[in-house]
């Protein structure tokens, strides 16, 4: 039978001297069937450790970059950190490249960098533009992989994309808004916070779609380019609140919803539904507040497992597997919130 061991290993790993173990191999006879069963085991035995030991000792350098605010970029520090003991033995280290906002130069002169410096995974969040579609390119062509985290760059040689189906997730939050404002009145802000994340794009025609299907005289009220951030969020909601006296709920695409909040709060005005996404330190007290009605969340540390399992895959580290798969939307409410979360 064929087989990628040593003689020597196989007998060390099934306690029998190495002219036995030739003999089983090679089908010479004179070994009872219980010894050659041993033998088939330690085989196999060997073939499951195999990864194991292509670990041992092998350190990945990977590099995270990230456009996104601070509350995210924090949450996704602490699941990676969190999940590096799974990864053992393989040592992962990180270099974070963080950044709220900024001019595209800046994230493509970050990526540049990394490409001629030499990574063995990037980990990346940016806007799907076509100046970085082309960095993600290099990078792929300078041999690093490169895995897209939570919104995807799909017209990139990319070599995966880990996170939510996120046209799902927005039509999951059209159904919540329509069960919960039920036939009374309002008109539904929408809130993005920048037209150029594939992912909340997305999210916005899944929810868009579901409404026009299941709530068709609904009116959706849409802000963007408040950057996720509550110091431009505020005058964005403010404005729209004040031209539209009908707004009554909220689909927070993009965050900054604590700025959100206290607009609706200074013009006096009640929000009847408010439904966002990840359970970020903000997001988590004011479920807990019960001043937001659900979080539509992903388990970040599976993410973040994923996307490490990939590179080491494309390294040969870990033997191939099927594509990834969407992670999980859960939708969380303030009597649901995950254990570590509730803690916190």
């Amino acid at each position: 039978m064929g087989h990628p061991f040593p003689i020597r290993e196989i007998a060390r790993q099934a306690g029998l001297s190495e002219a036995t173990v030739d003999r089983v191999l090679n089908g010479r006879g004179g070994v009872r069937e219980s010894t050659a069963g041993e033998v088939h085991r330690a085989i196999a035995d060997l073939d499951r450790q195999r990864t194991q030991v292509r670990l041992v000792g092998r350190t990945f350098m990977l590099d995270i970059v990230m456009q996104a605010p601070e509350r995210f970029t924090t949450a996704v520090r602490a699941a990676l950190e969190a999940e590096l003991p799974s990864l053992h033995p393989a040592v992962v280290r990180s270099r974070f490249h963080f950044r709220e906002t900024g001019p595209a130069q800046e994230l493509l002169r970050t990526l540049d960098r990394i490409a001629r410096r030499g990574s063995q995974g990037v980990i990346l969040k940016a806007p799907d533009v076509p100046e970085v579609t082309a960095a993600a390119g290099r990078l792929m062509a300078a041999g690093i992989p490169v895995v897209t985290l939570v919104t995807d760059l799909p017209a990139t040689a990319r070599l995966a994309y880990v996170g939510s189906d996120n046209r799902a997730a927005g039509a999951t939050a059209a159904y919540l808004m329509g069960q919960w404002l039920g036939d009374r009145p309002g008109n539904v802000l929408t809130s993005l916070s920048n037209g150029f994340f594939r992912n909340e794009e997305e999210r916005e025609m899944g929810f868009r779609s579901a409404m026009r299907a299941g709530r068709p005289r609904r009116a959706l009220v849409e802000i963007a380019e408040g950057q996720g951030l509550d110091a431009t969020q505020y005058d964005l909601v403010r404005a729209a609140l004040e031209r539209d006296p009908g707004i009554r709920a909220v689909y927070s695409i993009g965050g900054g919803n604590i700025a959100t909040l206290r607009a609706f709060e200074d013009l006096g005005r009640a929000c009847a539904v408010f439904i966002a996404h990840d359970l970020d330190q903000d997001n988590t007290r004011l479920l807990r507040e019960h001043r937001l009605s659900a979080v539509l969340h992903h388990d970040l540390r599976q993410d973040m497992r994923e996307a490490c399992r990939l590179v080491m895959r494309a390294h040969g580290a870990l033997p191939p597997a099927g594509p990834a798969l969407p992670s999980a939307i859960q939708v969380v409410t303030p009597y649901n919130m995950p254990q570590a979360t509730t803690a916190g």
